[in-house]
C-alpha cells in the first residue's frame, strides 16, 4: 500500500541518522586531505641554487636528485631549481663535462652556491665516432680528441691548420696564403694522390675547407686506424675527422660575442742592394769571360718592400643560443677577412648557421644549416721567387715598356724574373664560392632500448672563378697580349640519406650497443667556361669584364656524377668495464669502376681489457690501465668519375668525296683499364692508456701498421701507343707505413694556481714495398722511389768541397789514373765519382736523404690564477732533408738573378769559403741535382703564445654582462732551425718532391689582440 506524502517534501533528503554518518566521513576525508596535502607541499620543496666555475656563471650544468631520474639543467646565468621527491635527505649531483661531478645534501627550501672544479681527468668525457658516442675510456681504436679551444684560440683560416701539433699521428703543413687550404695526413701517406681525410660536420659527410667557421666548433674527434673509421668505410681510408658544430642549452637566451684582429708580416730574404749586386755580377761575367752587363746602378730597388706588406685579418663571431626542456637552438653569424701580405691578395668569408633540436615524447626532430659565402683574390705568379729573379738595378716602374712597369732588358739587366706589382695589377683572378649545406634528422625511441634515425643531407656550392688579362707586359721577352677574360662558374651538389637502427641496454655487468645502417650519397659537379679576347675598356678606366665583349670565343665544360651505396653494422660489448669488443662491417659500392668491381667488403675488430678494474690489480698509485688491439680493412677509390672508360675526342674532322665534304670524326685518345678495383688498406693498431695520481697524470701510447694494395696509379704509356690523352689507371703498387705515437699528460687544478702540460710524439716511416709491373723504381725530379724504400728519396751528385789548385785538378783522378774533371778550375766544386768511371754523370747519383721526419713532437703549456690564463703550444720536426729551391738561385751565378747579402764566392784572395766561384752562363757550379742544396730541415717553432684576462664577474654585474675576456696572441713568433729559407714547414703538391722548397708561401708572424664577451 502506498502512502502518500506530505506536501513540499524532497523525497530524496536522508534521514538524520545517515547525514551524520555522510559528515563524519566527509571530515575523514578532509583530513586524510589535509595530511596529503601538508605531504605534497613538503614532498615538492624546492631547492634553487647557482653553479659557477672559477670565472663565473655555467650554464647547462646537470643537477640530479641521486637515484633518482628528476633533473634539471641550469640556465644561462648558473641558476637553477629543483623540486625535493620526498622529505627524506637528498642528495644533488652536479655534473659538467670538463669539470668533477660533485655531491651535496640538499636540505627543503635551501639555496646552494655551487663551485665547479676543473677535473683532471677526460676519461668519462664523451666521444663522438661514427654513427654515435662512446665514453673516452671505453675506446677500443685509436681516437685523438682536440680540444675546441684548442683551436679556437689559434688564428687561422681552416680547421687542419689549427691542429698542428695537437694530436698524434697527423702531419699538417700551411698554405699561409689567404684563402688557401692545408695539407693534412694522418699516418702517413697511403697512396698517390695525396688525398685528404675525410670530414663528417654534424653527421653530414663535407669538407671543412675555407668556407667552414671555427668559431662553431664545439668537438673535434681524428679517427685514425681502421677499427675507428671503418663504420665510414671507403671513404675513410685518409682517415676521419668528426666535428660537431654548437648546440644551444635549456635556459634563456645567451648572447656570445667575439672579435680578433690580427697582423701579419712575411719572413724576408737577406738579399743584395745594388753595390754589393754589381760587384759580384761583375765577378761572374769576368770569370766566364762575357761582355759585362750596363747595370744602372742609380736603382736600388728593394723587391721585397715593394711587393710585400703588413696583413691584417679581422675576425668577428656573434651567435644566439637557448632553450627549454625539450628544444633548443643557436643561431651564429660570422665575417672573416683578411688583407694578405702580399700586394693583391686578400680573403673574406661571410658564414651563417642554425641549429635546431626538438623531442616530443619518443619523437626528435632536429637541424644543422650552414650558408656560406667566401671570396679570394688570389695570388698571380710566385712573389717569393720572384722577388729573388729580379734585380736590384731594375726600377718598379718603366714608361717605355708596355703597361708601364720594369722588368730589365736585354742590355742592361737580361733576367726572366717576374715584376710582381706589375703581375698583381695587369691580372685580376678571383674565385668566389657560394655553399649553402645542412642536414635535417629525426629520431625515434621505439623502446627505451631501440631507436631509430633518418639523416638526411644535402650540400650544394656555386662556384665562379673570373680571371682578367689587362694589356701589359710584367717580364722580359714577353709576347703582347691583349685584354683577356675567362670566366669559370661551377655548381656542385651532394645527397646523403642514411638510416640506422640502434640498440643500446645493460644487462647487468653487461653492456651492448648494435648498430645496423644503410648509407647513399650521390655527388654531382658541373662546369662551363668561356674565354674571350680584346675586351673593351670603359670611361672609368677598368673594362668591360663580361663575356659578351670581345672577339675570339672558347668555351667549354664538362659534367660528373659519382654514387655511392653503403650497408654497415657494428657491435660494442662490454663487461664490467673491464673487457671490451668492437666489431664493424660495411659493404661499400661506387660507380667508378666497372661492373664486376663496384662493390667492397671492408671488416675490422678491436678489443681491450682493463687490466685496473681486474681483482688481481694492487696498484693504487695507478688509477686506469688499459691495453687495446685492434685489426681492420678500408678501401680507397682514388679515381675520376669514368676513368674506367676509354676517352672518345670528337674534335677530328676529315675530308671525303668528290665535293669535298668536312665530315666529323672521332677517336680514342686515352686508354682504359675496365679492370680497375678498389685501394685495399689494411691496419693494425696495438694501444696503451694509464692514468695516475688520481688522474692527474694520463699516457697513452700506439704503435701501428698498415698496408696499402693494388694502389690506384696512372701509368706512363708510350704515346706511339696510341695514348695521347694521359696515361691510364692502374692498380699497382703496395705502400706501407708503421709508427709509434706517445702522449703524456699533467693538469693540476685543486689550486688557486692551475696548471697544466701535454706532450706528443709521433714517428712515422713509409716505406714503397712493391711498384707493380716488375718496376723497381721510379725518378721525378731529383727523387727516387724505389722498393724498400720511402717515397722521393734524395738522388743527387755528391759535392766534396772545392778545388783549391790546378794540382788538385790535376791530381783528383780513379783507381785507372784518369782525371776525374779535367776542365775544372780552381775554385770549382769537386764531385764525388762513386762508380769509379772517371767521369762525373747520372751514374754516379746516390740516395743521400730522406724528405721525411723522423719524429714530429707537439707540447701544449697552460696556467691560470685568478682571472689570468697563459697558453703556449711548441711544434717541432726532426730529422728531415730539403731542397732549398730559392737558395739554389741565390748561390748559383749562372745566371741573372740577386744574390744573397754578403755571400762571399771563392777568389783567389778569398779561399776559406764554401761556395764555388762565381761563373756565368754555365752549371759548372750550379747544376741543380747536386747535395749543394740540400740542408737540414729540423726545426721547432713557436706555434702560438697568448694571455688571456677574464674581467671580474662583480664588474661584469654592473655592466650586464655574463662575462668577459680580453686576449692578446702571438703565432710563429719563434722559429729554431738551421734552415736557410724562409720557412721549414713548406707545404706543396707534389707526392715525389715533398721535400722540394720551390718558393712555396711561408707560415705568417701573427700578433691578435681579441675581445669575447656574453650576456
Amino acid at each position: 500500500m502506498n502512502k502518500k506524502l506530505p506536501q513540499g517534501r524532497d523525497t530524496n533528503i536522508p534521514p538524520k541518522s545517515i547525514l551524520k554518518i555522510k559528515d563524519r566521513i566527509f571530515k575523514v576525508v578532509l583530513i586524510v586531505l589535509l595530511i596529503s596535502l601538508t605531504i605534497s607541499v613538503q614532498a615538492q620543496e624546492k631547492i634553487t641554487g647557482l653553479v659557477r666555475d672559477s670565472s663565473g656563471p655555467l650554464a647547462g650544468v646537470g643537477v640530479q636528485i641521486k637515484g633518482t631520474k628528476v633533473s634539471t639543467l641550469t640556465d644561462g646565468n648558473g641558476k637553477f631549481m629543483i623540486a625535493l621527491s620526498g622529505t627524506s635527505k637528498a642528495v644533488l649531483v652536479f655534473s659538467f663535462i670538463g669539470y668533477q661531478t660533485q655531491e651535496l645534501p640538499a636540505v627543503g627550501n635551501q639555496v646552494l652556491e655551487v663551485t665547479m672544479l676543473e677535473s683532471t681527468s677526460d676519461l668519462n668525457e664523451v666521444v663522438v665516432v661514427g654513427y654515435g658516442t662512446q665514453r673516452k675510456q671505453d675506446l677500443t681504436g685509436a681516437v685523438s680528441v682536440v680540444k675546441a679551444s684548442d683551436v679556437k684560440k689559434r688564428q687561422a683560416t681552416t680547421v687542419a691548420e689549427s691542429l698542428q701539433g695537437l694530436a698524434t699521428g697527423i702531419r699538417v703543413r700551411s698554405g699561409g696564403q689567404p684563402g688557401s687550404e692545408a695539407q693534412i695526413q694522418i699516418r702517413g701517406l697511403k697512396n698517390f694522390s695525396g688525398t685528404n681525410p675525410l670530414y663528417v660536420i654534424d653527421g653530414l659527410v663535407t669538407t671543412a675547407n675555407r668556407d667552414f667557421n671555427p668559431a662553431d666548433i664545439e668537438s673535434i674527434q681524428i679517427l685514425k686506424d681502421a677499427s675507428a673509421a671503418a663504420i665510414y668505410g671507403t671513404r675513410a681510408a685518409n682517415g676521419v675527422i668528426i666535428i660537431t658544430t654548437k648546440k644551444g642549452a635549456e635556459g634563456p637566451t645567451k648572447i656570445d660575442v667575439s672579435a680578433k684582429t690580427t697582423f701579419q708580416t712575411i719572413p724576408r730574404y737577406s738579399l743584395a742592394e745594388t753595390s754589393e749586386f754589381a760587384t759580384l755580377n761583375n765577378m761572374a761575367y769576368d770569370n766566364a769571360n762575357v761582355k759585362k752587363q750596363n747595370l744602372d746602378l742609380s736603382v736600388n730597388t728593394d723587391w721585397q718592400d715593394e711587393t710585400y706588406r703588413t696583413g691584417m685579418v679581422q675576425d668577428y663571431s656573434l651567435s644566439f643560443s637557448g632553450g627549454g626542456k625539450d628544444n633548443s637552438y643557436f643561431i651564429s653569424g660570422g665575417y672573416f677577412t683578411n688583407k694578405g701580405a702580399v700586394i693583391s691578395t686578400g680573403f673574406d668569408r661571410v658564414n651563417f648557421r642554425v641549429n635546431t633540436k626538438t623531442t616530443k615524447g619518443i619523437f626528435t626532430i632536429g637541424e644543422n644549416l650552414a650558408i656560406s659565402n667566401a671570396k679570394a683574390d688570389e695570388m698571380s705568379g710566385n712573389p717569393i721567387v720572384s722577388v729573388v729573379r729580379l734585380l736590384p738595378t731594375i726600377p718598379v716602374y718603366n714608361p717605355a715598356n708596355p703597361g708601364g712597369y720594369g722588368y730589365g732588358d736585354e742590355a742592361r739587366a737580361r733576367t726572366f724574373g717576374t715584376n710582381p706589382v706589375a703581375i698583381a695589377d695587369l691580372e685580376d683572378r678571383t674565385n668566389e664560392n657560394l655553399r649553402i649545406r645542412g642536414n635535417l634528422f629525426s629520431e625515434l625511441q621505439i623502446l627505451p632500448s631501440l631507436k631509430y634515425k633518418i639523416n638526411v643531407g644535402y650540400e650544394t656550392s656555386r662556384d665562379h672563378y673570373s680571371y682578367l688579362r689587362k694589356p701589359g707586359n710584367w717580364t722580359l721577352n714577353q709576347a703582347f697580349d691583349p685584354a683577356i677574360i675567362n670566366e669559370n662558374r661551377g655548381e656542385s651538389s651532394t645527397v646523403l640519406i642514411e638510416n640506422t637502427l640502434s640498440f643500446d641496454k645493460d644487462f647487468g655487468k653487461h653492456k651492448l650497443n648494435v648498430l645496423a645502417g644503410q648509407s647513399y650519397q650521390r655527388d654531382k659537379y658541373a662546369q662551363i667556361w668561356g674565354t674571350k679576347r680584346n675586351i673593351l675598356a670603359n670611361p672609368s678606366g677598368g673594362y668591360y669584364d663580361v663575356l659578351d665583349q670581345g672577339n675570339e670565343p672558347q668555351t667549354g665544360g664538362f659534367k660528373n656524377r659519382t654514387d655511392l651505396i653503403s650497408y654497415f653494422g657494428r657491435f660494442e660489448y662490454n663487461y664490467a668495464d673491464k673487457y671490451l669488443l668492437n666489431g664493424v662491417v660495411r659493404t661499400d659500392g661506387v660507380s667508378r669502376f666497372g661492373k664486376d668491381h663496384k662493390f667492397g667488403v671492408f671488416p675490422s675488430i678491436s678489443g681491450a681489457w682493463r687490466i685496473s678494474k681486474e681483482d688481481f690489480f694492487k696498484a693504487s698509485w695507478i688509477d686506469d690501465l688499459k691495453l687495446r688491439a685492434n685489426y681492420g680493412t678500408l678501401g680507397s677509390s682514388n679515381i675520376g668519375p669514368y676513368d674506367y672508360i676509354a676517352f672518345i675526342n670528337t674534335f677530328p674532322t676529315i675530308v671525303l668525296g668528290p665535293g669535298q665534304t668536312v665530315l666529323p670524326g672521332a677517336t680514342q685518345v686515352k686508354l682504359a683499364n675496365p679492370d680497375l678495383r678498389w685501394e685495399e688498406v689494411t691496419q693494425q693498431n696495438y694501444g696503451l692508456d694509464a692514468a695516475f695520481l688520481k688522474n692527474k697524470l694520463t699516457i697513452s701510447a700506439e704503435y701501428f701498421i698498415s698496408k696499402t694494395k693494388d694502389v690506384l696509379l696512372q701509368y706512363p704509356l708510350l704515346l706511339s701507343t696510341g695514348n695521347d690523352g694521359g696515361n691510364p689507371y692502374v692498380n699497382g703498387a703496395t705502400l706501407g707505413n708503421k709508427g709509434f705515437e706517445f702522449t703524456v699528460s699533467y693538469q693540476e687544478n685543486k689550486n688557486a694556481f692551475k696548471y697544466g702540460a701535454t706532450a706528443n710524439l709521433t714517428t712515422l716511416r713509409n716505406k714503397v714495398l712493391d711498384l707493380g709491373y716488375g718496376k723497381n723504381r721510379t725518378f721525378v725530379g731529383n727523387t727516387v722511389t724505389e722498393v724498400g724504400q720511402p717515397i722521393g728519396m734524395w738522388y743527387v751528385l755528391q759535392t766534396d768541397g772545392l778545388f783549391q789548385t790546378a794540382q788538385e785538378v790535376a791530381g783528383y783522378k780513379n783507381a785507372a789514373g784518369k782525371v776525374i774533371q779535367p776542365t775544372a778550375q780552381p775554385g770549382d766544386i769537386r764531385f764525388k765519382d762513386n762508380n769509379g768511371d772517371g767521369e762525373i754523370n747520372n751514374s754516379d747519383k746516390l740516395v743521400v736523404g730522406s724528405p721525411w721526419a723522423d719524429y714530429e713532437i707537439g707540447l701544449n703549456l697552460n696556467a691560470s690564477y685568478k682571472n689570468f690564463s697563459f697558453n703556449m703550444d711548441w711544434f717541432g720536426s726532426f730529422g728531415s732533408t730539403v731542397f732549398n729551391g730559392p737558395r739554389s738561385v741565390t748561390d748559383a751565378f749562372s745566371d741573372n738573378s740577386n744574390y744573397r747579402a754578403g755571400i762571399q764566392p771563392w777568389t783567389p784572395q778569398n779561399t776559406n769559403t764554401d761556395v764555388p766561384r762565381a761563373y756565368y752562363g754555365s752549371t759548372i757550379n750550379s747544376r741543380g741535382d747536386t747535395d749543394r742544396w740540400l740542408e737540414n730541415g729540423s726545426f721547432a717553432r713557436l706555434k702560438y703564445i697568448g694571455i688571456s684576462y677574464n674581467v671580474p664577474e662583480k664588474m661584469m654585474k654592473k655592466i650586464g654582462f655574463r662575462n668577459a675576456q680580453i686576449s692578446v696572441s702571438g703565432q710563429n713568433l719563434i722559429t729554431i732551425t738551421k734552415y736557410t729559407g724562409l720557412d721549414p714547414e713548406f707545404s706543396n703538391n707534389s707526392i715525389f718532391e715533398k721535400g722540394f722548397d720551390f718558393g712555396a708561401f711561408p707560415n705568417l708572424r701573427m700578433v691578435s689582440v681579441g675581445l669575447q664577451f656574453g650576456f
